[in-house]
């Protein structure tokens, strides 16, 4: 039997996240970012879902996606109805969850080739 690995035909794939970090390919991330299958965008200025505005989610939006995955961290906080709103007016569905769920999520849609972004908040260290 001949065996194979199948590389996914997108660029970034998380390999892991929780409250305060995540791993994107090899590398580990501290502060809150955007990701598209093909796209990173480090130092999104989010801290928390309870402070999230719509204009948080410009970043996310700006990739064009069928769908926006709102990792909230350790736990799973829905955002203000706004910014809900954000994506739901633009046709752009939105699901929150916390991170881990979000990473695992985000995967399985990327290697679906779904337009897929997720937007991780990781909580700073105490």
């Amino acid at each position: 039997m001949l065996l194979s690995r199948e590389l996914p035909d997108y660029t970034y794939s998380l390999r892991s996240a929780d409250g305060h970090q995540a791993r994107v390919n090899d590398q580990t991330l501290q502060h809150s970012f955007v990701l598209a299958p093909n796209q990173l965008i480090e130092n999104w200025p989010v801290t928390s879902a309870r402070t999230l505005t719509p204009e948080h989610l410009d970043a996310a939006l700006a990739q064009d996606p069928e769908l926006v995955i709102l990792a909230t961290g350790e736990k799973q906080v829905f955002p203000a109805p706004a910014v809900m709103a954000a994506c739901l007016t633009r046709g752009i569905g939105i699901e929150v969850m916390n991170n881990a769920s979000a990473a695992r999520t985000f995967n399985v849609l990327a290697g679906e080739n779904r337009k897929v972004v997720v937007a991780f908040i990781l909580e700073p260290a105490a």
